[in-house]
């Protein structure tokens, strides 16, 4: 009896664990199997690390929109600073520079530029003889300023009604130097350092060619960067997804509004056929919403700050772009699903507002599908995902995406190669197993990427740390998608660590021998249960 016992046991925890391992699916994709996705990053939403040519041509390139500057007056060597951030008026009196001494640039021209302080209020002056003020609530003609730059990294900045801007003994900022100073008039020279110029993305690279210019460049990118090959190289590798980052301005085109450039829906169209074609299922993610969503690039963030959040207005209209999106491709026979907001920040997006915002997304896409996967992200920053599973959201085809990378964290830089690998195994694993335990929202790993702090690795190292957290990632009961299919840096290329035995995925015919022998297992596991019975 207890030897009976112990191999209905045995039985029963083998066929469990093959069930398991079967036990997801994700409806609409060939071989009733899960997401094997790669993700189109830098192709309709820019980044400009994925791609950094795509701004070479952009005329003072280093000042473009969000750039951080500070300005030091050549003859008293003292900062410009806006006290408190901000609020009153303007000094040239501070020895050392910190955030109230720092202005970003909100791009006019190649030479014309507003001033935004740390408070987010503009530098302004009214007329010949004023006093520069930080007062200005939002920008208007009064917050131009001509800044004239010589190859020193010296300027001369200057009201564009006329007046140049010089220290006063009183060490005021004022809008009155007589004539046109030269490189040697210290009074009007002030030395411009560039602290950060961190931000690429849409809004500079349109911003900053200039309408006609930008349209040109993105057209060729467009048509260039992704194409009808990319597709046909994803399904001979086995990719059954591609998660496909777009703009809120995608809504709009094909004239959005200032400055983004319209294209992108046509594009898009072309990816959904191409998808069709190979029997490609795609993920719209919305990537960039209205304002700002964690002041990132990839969000199209003109200087950084996050807007939408604290804005009724720019939640109704990223749901009115979501209403767009659904009611034009949830008939499509390769939309696998929408995702209604990429990596909210979890110190500046509230669960207050990102919850009731993922409800009505959830309902907006309902109107049109009933069957398109629903995918809400977690916020990056310092958040569990868990979060997300409380919420309520919804109980059918809804997805949570994780986004796994052992990189932007302190806590990565000094691992080992054993380190990272034992991270994937023991904590990844441990994480997914409990939220696919949690009786909620699938799982997603919707961006993970084969690159990490090792810097000695080998391609052997590589090959050993994709293969962890491929086997942790499939585990998912959503599945995974990688970012991304294209890079300049080649271990974020998928392209590249295939062609190059970097990454090995394994076959379709790996896959279908393994689902066979699964099917035989659960068959063999049971015959031998009622046997013992």
């Amino acid at each position: 009896m207890e030897l009976g016992f112990s191999k209905w046991v045995v039985a029963f925890a083998l066929s469990s664990w093959l069930l398991f391992s079967r036990a997801y699916s994700v409806e609409g994709l060939r071989g009733n199997s899960k997401v094997r996705g790669v993700n189109l990053g830098g192709w309709l939403v820019i980044e400009g690390w994925i791609k950094p040519a795509l701004f070479d041509a952009i005329p003072n390139g280093d000042m473009l929109d969000g750039t951080e500057v500070r300005f030091m007056s050549v003859s008293s060597h003292k900062y410009v600073s806006a006290e408190n951030g901000g609020g009153m008026g303007v000094t040239v009196d501070r020895d050392v520079a910190s955030s109230w001494e720092t202005f970003k640039l909100w791009r006019v021209s190649a030479s014309e530029f507003q001033l935004r302080t740390s408070q987010g209020y503009f530098l302004a002056c009214y007329g010949e003889g004023c006093s520069i003020s930080a007062t200005a609530n939002s920008p208007s003609e009064g917050e131009i300023f001509y800044i004239e730059r010589n190859n020193n990294n010296q300027v001369h900045i200057k009201l564009i009604t006329g007046p140049y801007l010089q220290v006063t003994g009183g060490n005021l900022l004022t809008a009155d130097y007589p004539g046109k100073p030269g490189w040697d008039d210290d009074a009007a020279t002030f030395e411009m350092m560039i602290v950060a110029n961190d931000l690429h993305g849409d809004y500079q690279l349109a911003n900053g060619y200039g309408r006609h210019q930008a349209k040109e460049v993105l057209k060729k990118h467009r048509n260039s960067f992704i194409t009808m090959d990319d597709f046909n190289f994803l399904y001979r590798r086995g990719i059954n997804t591609v998660r496909i980052p777009v703009g809120w301005w995608i809504a709009f085109d094909p004239d959005p509004p200032t400055p983004f450039i319209g294209g992108c829906l046509e594009a898009l169209d072309n990816a959904f056929s191409w998808a069709q074609a190979y029997n490609i299922k795609c993920i719209i993610d919305l990537h960039a919403a209205p304002g700002s969503q964690n002041g990132a690039e990839h969000s199209a963030s003109r200087d950084g700050t996050t807007g939408w959040p604290s804005s009724p207005d720019y939640v109704s209209k990223t749901l009115d772009v979501i209403d767009f999106l659904a009611s034009r491709y949830a008939r499509h026979p390769a939309l696998l699903g929408i995702e209604l907001l990429n990596e909210p920040s979890a110190s500046l997006v509230p669960m207050e507002v990102l919850v009731p915002y993922y409800k009505q997304g959830y309902e907006i896409v309902r109107k049109y599908s009933s069957t398109a996967y629903v995918i809400i992200c977690q916020r990056i920053g310092n958040a569990d995902p868990i979060e997300l599973y409380q919420a309520n959201i919804s109980s059918h085809n809804l997805v949570v995406d994780l986004h796994f990378y052992s990189l932007f964290d302190t806590y990565f830089v000094n691992m080992s190669t054993t380190d990272n690998i034992d991270f994937v195994y023991k904590s990844r694993a441990a994480q997914l197993q409990a939220l696919n335990s949690a009786n909620g929202p699938l799982v997603f790993v919707g961006e993970w990427v084969n690159e990490w702090s090792v810097t000695t690795a080998s391609q052997t190292d590589y090959q050993d740390f994709g293969r962890a957290q491929l086997e942790v990632y499939n585990a998912a009961s959503f599945g995974w998608a990688y970012w991304t299919l294209k890079n300049d840096r080649k271990h974020w290329d998928f392209e590249w660590n295939i062609r190059n035995n970097y990454l090995q995925l394994g076959n379709s015919t790996t896959r279908k021998i393994y689902d066979k022998l699964v099917l035989l297992g659960l068959i063999s596991a049971w015959i031998f249960l009622l046997c013992i019975l």
